[in-house]
């Protein structure tokens, strides 16, 4: 076996000359690189970099994506062995979608045992909402406010990852998103900058624990940076547009919070940034990320985003994509071949300053130093540790916890919910009950098929009551595994007499209508929020010879429910929930768990108010007085206020807010305290968010009607109270300026607390610095 590098590095970094602090400025641009004292393991790094040749160099920010099963016969000619011979060179430094033990194990080795310096790779994979086993999907988890839990389910998806081999994961997605029909909504966690950037570190610290260097933690890469989530029109890959007040305030602040986490990697958005593609944007790259931020990880492109800019009209050719691209701050190259191809020949033509090479080399070598590879290149090879952890009962346990916590009562009228656990007719309708493939989501590319259970499933698990199961007419025409249009059914109503029949005769229906789980995600934007195919009809249907009908929806973004809510009593939001979906679906629906989610992102009326989101401003006509007046802010057809707010989310029991007040004023120690009694006033016992919102009344740059500064989750029993507390400090009271600058500025601020961001449970006070 050839020897690693080890012994080396521990005598060479000794020899390693170190400075206070270094400047390296490029002759080929305005940019410049500060190097600070070095550590320990920055000197372990520099050794590495002292034996290694330019082309090495640009090998470590070349990233392939797995092209064959490595455990068999190793390729002599085409695509595969040109691949294979990059790796021996040493002209490769990370590899995705390469899985499982054997296979991590068998190209690991080829770099490792037959490259020159033995350099290990490191290896990533889309970890969004759990490797095999599948939790809810992040927008769901967004929906519980639970910190911990969301930290939790990252440190599982971690561990599962980690014992497949795997050490890096392409998310979180950060992006905040105001538009629903951005398909990749699903993937972050709503409108909100606050909650988006609280859950910005619980996933980051979910994944990479305490030491990245533990077996069972891998590298998170915070994405996309940046804007992509105001992509225009919610069409994905589409320009973003958006102002210096929404960049700073709405869209860096969950980044900047990933940031401070200890992301080690970041990832480029595909859109352009003021006519700049992101992969390219120096002022997002170097000026804010990693000159403001000083952030010292490395930054990845997004699949082929370097070469993309040739089609954005930007780039020439892939040489100057490559240009472009290093220069402004991109650190690995993934699907591009543009850094392999024409990093040395621009080098050499003074066109990329080496020094620029040797920053971004330094970057990804010192994360894999970080993870461990270079004391051992096959920590995360344990077979043994594969078949153990792989969908044990801890994952699934953790599934079914984040899955209880995600779901969202949207409705409940005449207290249909929970159902009784014995004595009724219930009428289980629709074919999404019977699936056990689409609840498991978008973005689950190492789950199996088939594997989650179904609505089905989890209610034969009750046994008190007299249960029909009808699909009704058929969901989709085909099921194809990560399709790229979903084929619905418009004109096949087989099975709808037999669920009307079913239906007529229950007590209570549980409909389960939504969106196919490959209906949402990357590429899968859409222009109308329905429920499509034949499901808005088969309701109606439904409704029209039974109204106590529960309406479970299975989405992966807010969709247009106008209709239902006009017309069925009770609705649950219940996303896609991944491998335990039915069994979380049905302990609610029983009662068993009792709801406690939260909106992270505004449902609409219809199509037309998006985007919507309840951070808004005011504007100069917010409305004027008037039955007949026309001259103000609003629609002719529609109402301005989204069906279901951020923040909304009920219960089974009811809470009552009172007495709010503030504890100090802001002058006397630059805090101040705002306290509220909150209580059960129902019949059982029952998890409540507490949120809290504030508005900056006059500013100089224009500040959002509410904006949420606060939460808390609290379990009360029937007829318990709890005085809540909140502090806010220059961090909650404070806004960024047009340039960039976080202030404070003295003024009136209004503040509520409640259940959603409509509350009206308020006070005002004066903050004077």
């Amino acid at each position: 076996m050839k020897k690693y590098l080890f012994g080396f590095l521990a005598l060479t970094a000794a020899l390693v000359s170190c400075s206070d602090k270094t400047v390296v400025k490029s002759p080929t641009s305005n940019l410049s690189i500060s190097y600070k004292a070095k550590s320990a393991l920055d000197l372990r790094v520099d050794s590495v970099m002292q034996l290694m040749t330019l082309k090495e160099k640009i090998g470590q920010m070349n990233q392939y994506n797995g092209f064959m099963d490595f455990t068999g016969p190793v390729p002599d000619q085409g695509d595969a062995s040109a691949k294979y011979q990059d790796i021996r060179d040493g002209m490769v430094g990370s590899m995705l979608n390469v899985r499982g033990v054997k296979n991590v194990r068998a190209v690991q080795k080829v770099a490792v045992e037959e490259s020159r310096l033995g350099i290990p790779l490191i290896f990533g994979f889309d970890v969004i909402h759990g490797y095999q086993t599948m939790g809810p999907i992040p927008l769901a988890e967004a929906a519980s406010w639970d910190l911990e839990a969301i930290q939790e389910a990252s440190r599982l998806a971690a561990k599962e990852a980690a014992v497949a081999g795997l050490n890096w994961t392409f998310a979180p997605n950060v992006d905040i998103s105001r538009d629903a029909r951005w398909g990749r909504v699903m993937e972050g966690a709503g409108e909100d900058p606050y909650l988006g950037s609280k859950i910005a570190t619980a996933r980051v610290n979910g994944f990479q624990g305490e030491d990245l260097a533990d077996q069972f933690t891998i590298a998170a890469c915070a994405k996309h940076f940046a804007a992509y989530g105001f992509a225009e029109a919610g069409r994905d890959y589409n320009t973003a547009d958006v102002g210096t007040s929404t960049l700073y305030n709405i869209v860096l602040p969950p980044f900047k919070a990933a940031a401070e986490a200890g992301a080690r990697t970041f990832m480029n958005s595909f859109n352009d940034l003021n006519g700049i593609p992101a992969t390219a944007n120096e002022f997002l790259l170097r000026d804010i990320l990693k000159d403001q931020w000083d952030y010292n990880g490395f930054v990845v492109s997004d699949w082929g985003s370097i070469k993309e800019m040739i089609a954005h009209n930007y780039a020439r050719d892939n040489k100057d994509a490559a240009r472009l691209a290093v220069n402004a701050g991109s650190d690995m190259d993934m699907e591009s071949y543009a850094y392999k191809s024409h990093l040395e020949e621009l080098v050499k033509e003074g066109k990329v300053d080496e020094a620029l090479i040797d920053d971004a080399a330094r970057r990804i070598l010192k994360v894999k130093f970080e993870l461990g590879l270079f004391d051992d290149p096959y920590k995360y090879c344990n077979e043994q540790l594969e078949k153990t952890v792989t969908g044990s009962d801890e994952m699934m346990d953790g599934a079914l916890d984040m899955a209880l916590k995600s779901m969202v009562l949207l409705k409940n009228d005449k207290n249909i919910l929970p159902l009784k656990k014995s004595g009724q007719k219930i009428a289980v309708l629709g074919d999404l009950a019977f699936d056990k493939n689409s609840v498991l989501g978008s973005w689950r590319i190492g789950a199996i098929d088939n594997t989650a259970v179904s609505l089905v499933e989890g209610f034969k698990s009750y046994k008190g009551n007299q249960v029909t199961f009808e699909r009704g007419p058929r969901f989709v025409t085909e099921d194809v595994a990560f399709a790229m249009e979903v084929q619905y059914n418009e004109t096949d109503t087989t099975g709808t007499a037999a669920a009307l029949k079913a239906a007529k005769n229950a007590d209570v229906v549980v409909m389960m209508l939504g969106e196919h789980g490959y209906q949402s995600g990357e590429g899968r934007s859409r222009t109308q929020l329905d429920l499509p195919g034949l499901q808005q009809e088969f309701l109606e249907q439904v409704q029209a010879v039974n109204e106590d009908v529960v309406l479970v929806v299975a989405s992966g973004r807010p969709l247009v429910l106008s209709w239902a809510d006009e017309n069925v009593p009770a609705i649950l939001e219940a996303w896609q929930l991944g491998n335990q979906s039915g069994n979380a679906i049905a302990q609610v629906l029983y009662g068993d768990y009792n709801p406690s989610g939260k909106l992270p992102m505004s449902f609409p009326v219809n199509v037309g108010q998006a985007p919507i989101y309840y951070n808004r401003k005011n504007t100069g006509r917010p409305v004027l007085p008037g039955k007949d007046v026309v001259f103000w802010s609003h629609y002719q057809d529609a109402p301005n206020d989204p069906l279901y707010v951020f923040g909304h989310g009920l219960s089974y029991t009811t809470f009552e807010y009172n007495d709010i007040k503030l504890l100090n004023d802001y002058s006397s120690n630059g805090k101040i305290t705002v306290m509220a009694t909150l209580k059960n006033t129902g019949d059982v016992a029952g998890t409540e968010i507490a949120q809290l919102y504030i508005q900056d009344e006059f500013a100089s740059v224009i500040r959002p009607i509410r904006e949420l500064k606060g939460f808390e989750k609290i379990t009360l029993k029937p007829g318990e109270s709890k005085q809540l507390s909140f502090t806010l400090d220059k961090d909650e009271l404070g806004f960024y300026d047009n340039n960039g600058n976080w202030i404070v500025e003295d003024g009136t601020f209004n503040v509520w607390i409640g259940g959603s961001s409509k509350t009206q449970l308020g006070t005002n006070f004066l903050l004077i610095q």
